[in-house]
């Protein structure tokens, strides 16, 4: 079954992918890399750094030679790994979560909890470690 991994940025989004990556070649399964944009840059912006993205991500998934596709998302975040999951039969959505003030622990955050109660699979939610 394919692994999905919502992918950004950050360090949440880079711990995501290598968990995702571990699943994936411990599953036997294609991994499933969804690239969503969530701020409000120029197209050319996005498209630039969509592209430096990609590449980055690419690269050592050939090396490890993980079976994978790149999927760009419409910007919402939750709708695109829970379509993306959905369309393609996944196994497994792998997601990073970030730290949260106190009163920010009261809500999980909109699109975790989007992918928490509507995936149709399991959620692998992982967080950076820390030095």
């Amino acid at each position: 079954m394919t692994v999905v991994v919502g992918y950004l940025s950050t360090p949440e989004g880079r711990e995501a992918l290598g968990t995702a990556v571990d699943e994936a070649i411990s599953r036997r399964s294609e991994l499933l890399v969804v690239v969503s944009d969530k701020d409000g840059r120029s197209l050319p912006e996005q498209v630039e750094e969509r592209l430096a993205d990609i590449a980055r991500i690419t690269a050592p998934l050939d090396a490890a030679g993980v079976a994978h596709q790149v999927v760009t998302g419409t910007g919402e975040v939750a709708e695109d790994l829970v379509s993306t999951a959905e369309t393609h039969g996944a196994g497994l959505i792998v997601i990073g979560l970030r730290r949260r003030s106190p009163v920010g622990k009261l809500i999980l955050g909109s699109n975790a909890q989007r992918i928490l109660l509507d995936a149709p699979c399991p959620v692998l939610a992982v967080k950076p470690h820390r030095p």
